[in-house]
């Protein structure tokens, strides 16, 4: 027999009953019934029970076995009595009868129970890991990562991908994040960067002449972190093509994102419809470049019906340029507690509040109530109304002033009003493309024009698009937004090097600078660059979405804390005089 098992603790069945076995595992709790010990033995795979009585020669050692310690255990099966059965577990009709047990590793005092669904600090999960990762929804979230990749590759080698890898140790980038540098030995004074992304090498890869490239790559970003992303380092499915057009990128990933979701959605419903929304169109509709159309509320722009209205604040606020006035509907929220409420909520994202209007029934009929129906007159209300497409029991929220200034609160607002309203779509994937993204944004107080996305990007319209202003030009970038959250962002790329100059003079850079800091692409685009586009798709997030976590650390073996700390490994340590003196360098204290 096998040193340590002849079957996992998922694979016994009552065609085993009779059979001697010898299972490992982690011993995930131990019962008492009478002086019968039950012990759950778990492994990877599964959980078997096994039993001893004092009439085993085990007994001694069993009754010494405690929660997490790993065992080896030798026995025979039996059959389950009927009522005793287990048809939860692929093992629920046997037990194992224990003859003998070593102890492969005791374990001291546990900081956190595996048996269970006790919650635990974040630190605390952290700090020891491992142990959070043997519990049972933990280990799930991982097989699903890890399932969810083979298909990912599965899927892009059945579309004609090859995969390559890009270097680890590279250059710095300008990818929109800050590098994390690597002080370089033999050159002192120089450093390396982690790449943010492998865009530049999967450009140079298609102009080495390889038509389909894909990855699933590692990308380091020294980010603020947020519950959606980690602050240290991701995986993406990175992808590139030669001689495409943006729906041939649209075409190509689409059955992959979708695939994938529809194998581990858990039977969600997946959109198989994905529309194109404007970037302008998502701003103003949503709030956001990342909806969530679960959400049926869209925002609607009414200024014109508070343009010398009754309603001072928006009828002064409209007589400066760049203001509008937009609505959010709430059907359903026509209450005065959820309307204060929804205010509240305003004032605490650090708005002055939000005007709202409720539709109620009325002496003669349905009525508008709230302040601002007060203000602005029956007829204006009644022209809201009807815009909106709203009734009596419904709602409308009211934001005013530069969109720049009140499209994000607006945004959330959106969502919240959703999720309490009951009008958000459960168990559903929603995805859309969102296109047109400006190619440029202007700094308000210092003018300053610089790229707003992808600076490589082909613009809309190739060089005369570059002759007028810049805050007009938009760019073939793309972004796929699923349930709220980004999943996919890519471009068609800027392979002409006039074109690729004259977009980098616009945003401040000078030809010398461009062939400076991108070299290697610039060179390289000399020599006959092809037209080429791809995408990134971000593996954590979409393990997220799929296994219904709000918190990406969720789904990540071995992330960073929220303060870029590995607790486990004690990470960033600090490094030893004989390491900074190799290193040419030394660590200066900050006041």
């Amino acid at each position: 027999m096998h040193a340590y098992r002849s079957h996992t603790c998922a694979a016994l069945t009552k065609e085993n009953v009779g059979e001697s076995v010898r299972l490992s595992g982690w011993v995930h709790r131990v019962r008492d019934h009478g002086g019968v010990l039950f012990v759950d033995l778990r492994d990877h795979y599964g959980m078997t029970q096994v039993l001893c009585d004092p009439d085993s020669p085990a007994f001694a050692k069993v009754e010494k076995l405690r929660s997490e310690w790993c065992v080896r255990i030798d026995g025979t099966v039996k059959a389950r009595d009927a009522s005793l059965i287990n048809p939860r577990i692929p093992t629920g009709e046997i037990e194992v009868y224990v003859r003998d047990v070593e102890v492969l590793g005791a374990a001291g005092e546990l900081p956190l129970m595996v048996f269970g669904d006790q919650e635990y600090p974040e630190e605390t999960r952290l700090r020891y890991r491992y142990l959070d990762l043997r519990r049972e929804k933990m280990q799930s979230h991982m097989k699903l990562r890890s399932d969810m990749v083979a298909s990912i590759r599965r899927r892009m080698w059945d579309g004609g991908f090859r995969e390559y890898q890009t270097p680890i140790i590279t250059a710095s980038s300008p990818e929109g994040a800050r590098d994390f540098l690597v002080p370089s030995r033999l050159h002192p004074g120089r450093f390396y960067a982690l790449p943010q992304a492998p865009q530049l090498f999967k450009q140079l890869i298609m102009v080495s002449g390889f038509d389909r490239y894909f990855q699933i790559a590692p990308c380091f970003r020294d980010e603020d972190p947020r519950a959606d992303r980690s602050p240290t380092d991701f995986y993406q499915l990175d992808m590139e093509m030669s001689f495409v057009e943006q729906e041939d990128v649209f075409a190509t990933i689409q059955p992959v994102i979708e695939g994938v979701f529809e194998e581990f959605g858990g039977g969600h419903k997946v959109d198989k419809l994905w529309p194109r929304i404007r970037y302008a169109d998502a701003m103003k509709w949503y709030g956001t470049d990342k909806p969530d159309l679960r959400n049926p509320v869209k925002m609607q722009e009414v200024s014109e019906h508070f343009r010398g209205s009754g309603f001072a604040i928006f009828a002064k606020l409209l007589e400066q340029d760049g203001t509008e006035v937009r609505a959010i509907p709430a059907p359903g929220g026509g209450s005065r507690k959820f309307c204060d409420r929804m205010n509240a909520y305003a004032q605490k994202e650090g708005l002055p509040g939000m005007g709202y209007i409720f539709w109620r029934d009325g002496e003669d009929g349905m009525e508008a109530a709230g302040p601002l129906a007060k203000n602005i007159g029956p007829e204006r209300t009644e022209a809201i109304r009807q815009q909106l497409g709203l009734g009596k029991g419904d709602a409308a929220f009211f934001l005013g002033g530069k969109p720049a200034s009140f499209e994000a609160v607006a945004g959330r607002a959106r969502n919240v009003i959703g999720e309490e309203l009951n009008l958000t779509e459960k168990n559903r994937f929603a995805f859309c493309w969102i296109v047109d993204f400006p190619m440029y944004e202007k700094d308000d107080e210092s003018g300053v024009i610089d790229f707003s996305h992808n600076p490589f990007s082909m613009p809309q319209g190739g060089m005369a698009a570059l002759e007028g202003d810049p805050l007009d030009v938009l760019g073939y970038q793309y972004d796929l937004a699923c349930n709220g959250y980004e999943l996919v962002s890519g471009a068609i790329r800027n392979h002409q090097l006039d074109i690729m100059y004259r977009a980098f003079e616009l945003a401040g850079y000078g030809k010398d600078e461009v062939e400076k800091r991108f070299g290697g692409m610039v060179n390289a685009f000399k020599f006959g660059a092809p037209p080429h586009g791809g995408c990134a798709a971000g593996i954590d997030r979409m393990v997220m979405l799929l296994a219904d976590e709000p918190n990406i650390r969720e789904v990540i073996m071995f992330p960073m804390n929220q303060r870029a700390e590995d607790l486990m490994m004690n990470a960033p340590g600090e490094a030893s005089p004989e390491q900074l003196m190799e290193l040419s360098l030394r660590v200066i204290e900050r006041e």
